[in-house]
């Protein structure tokens, strides 16, 4: 989405800064587009301009374009520069905003003061409007409107900071922060692929579900639905797949099947392969974890992530903790020689494993809680003549007074558990040809 007319950005390594600037107010009515950019490089303690990439006439006409066009002049580009101080980073100004009826296309919430990780300062586009996607009913997908919840997972393995309102991100590494992991190592079209399948609660909670795909590690589309989620939003509910796709939209002769402003693919032979390929992987792996689930009594389990883990502030390491362990206890700024990691910097970073099934989660019609004051009727009795099953496939029970007693009686062992079955992929079956 288009926030503004004009942005200034501000770049800078060890050794070097740059000034870029992108404008709709520069470029009105002309018919070549012009972005000036200003190199710097370092001399002592100094930056000057870099000679090896631009003239020093140049930089200097780029300067005063950006003076001209913006409301930043060499007072203010230099006291914006120091926020860097010696350290790396990049700094992104907008401003010309775009409006949404009387008032801007962004919304600023603030969030509450004193580090509450509850009500952190966020930018959001304030339509709420979500992306389109096939077999999408959730209109909870805080990645299409929330500024906060998109640099979370923009990165498949994150590792610098980043802050939204005064406020660090938490970032949240996909592939380690799903329940019942499975990794598929196999080839398309004759390179190699790597597909991490799992299930998230809060995805679960909110009817979310799709693949992220990654190009060189950074988040390209979210929550694409392939194979039966597209005709269906409960088949495949809370399933994520997290898949960096570099070598296979990389053709290998300098091009990409990556659209100019990163938000989505080309529409080619080796990614409608990949929707193939993926619509299948995601098929297998919901029939052969999720499709049969047997309901038992007790307590519902949710599902949590397979390990904990926690990331160093100054390594940027992710360290596995126990899955029983609650992060929630460790202090905001926490390092590897702490507790319960007590490590050093200098360890590898850990690799997860293979999850375990663990279902646990409330379906339609059945009751995990405590004792209802029904609860014979959620149950089936093996051998009961009063047991019938109706044409919808659901279990009924019709108990005759007379037998109640010997009901009551029945044994733990003798009580069969109903199994749930995935709704159908594909079209209804009054659309099929006659």
């Amino acid at each position: 989405m288009r926030l503004g007319r004009d942005a200034l950005v501000l770049t800078q390594t060890k050794h070097s800064r740059s000034i870029a600037f992108l404008s709709q107010s520069l470029n009105e009515g002309k018919d070549n587009l012009e972005i000036p950019i200003v190199s710097y490089c370092r001399q002592g303690q100094c930056m000057e301009f870099d000679t090896n990439v631009q003239s020093e006439a140049l930089a200097k006409y780029n300067l005063e374009a950006i003076k001209e066009f913006s409301p930043f002049n060499e007072y203010l580009i230099g006291e914006k520069a120091g926020l860097f101080q010696c350290s790396t980073g990049t700094q992104i100004y907008i401003w010309n905003l775009d409006k949404w009826g009387s008032d801007y296309s962004l919304e600023w919430q603030e969030g509450v003061r004193g580090g509450s990780s509850f009500l952190q300062g966020d930018i959001l586009i304030r339509s709420r409007r979500v992306r389109t996607r096939p077999g999408q009913t959730s209109r909870k997908v805080s990645v299409d409107y929330s500024l906060r919840a998109y640099l979370e997972v923009i990165f498949l393995e994150p590792r610098m900071k980043i802050f939204v309102q005064g406020s660090q991100v938490k970032s949240h590494p996909l592939e380690k922060c799903l329940n019942n992991t499975v990794v598929i190592n196999e080839e398309l079209m004759g390179k190699p692929v790597r597909l991490t399948l799992g299930r998230s609660q809060v995805d679960l909670d909110e009817g979310n579900s799709g693949m992220f795909l990654y190009w060189h590690g950074r988040l390209i589309e979210a929550y694409k639905r392939v194979g039966g989620m597209i005709h269906s939003a409960d088949m495949g509910r809370g399933v994520i797949g997290v898949m960096d796709v570099s070598q296979l939209m990389d053709d290998g002769k300098g091009g990409v099947w990556v659209h100019s402003n990163k938000q989505g693919f080309q529409d080619c032979e080796i990614y409608a392969r990949l929707e193939e390929w993926l619509g299948q992987k995601a098929n297998d792996y919901w029939d052969n974890l999720f499709d049969a689930v047997e309901l038992k009594k007790g307590n519902a389990r949710r599902y949590k992530p397979d390990n904990e883990w926690v990331q160093c502030e100054k390594c940027r390491k992710w360290r596995m903790l126990d899955a029983d362990f609650d992060t929630k206890y460790l202090p905001k700024d926490w390092f590897c020689y702490m507790e319960p990691f007590n490590g050093k910097c200098e360890m590898p970073e850990q690799k997860p494993g293979r999850g375990i099934v663990t279902v646990g989660i409330k379906r339609s019609g059945y009751s995990f809680g405590a004792a209802s004051d029904d609860k014979e009727s959620n149950q089936i009795v093996k051998g009961s003549p009063a047991a019938k099953v109706s044409r919808s496939g659901t279990s009924v029970l019709e108990r005759d007074k007379d037998k109640e007693d010997d009901l009551n009686q029945t044994s733990e062992e003798d009580v069969e558990r109903p199994v749930l079955k995935r709704i159908r992929r594909g079209h209804p079956r009054s659309c099929a040809k006659k």
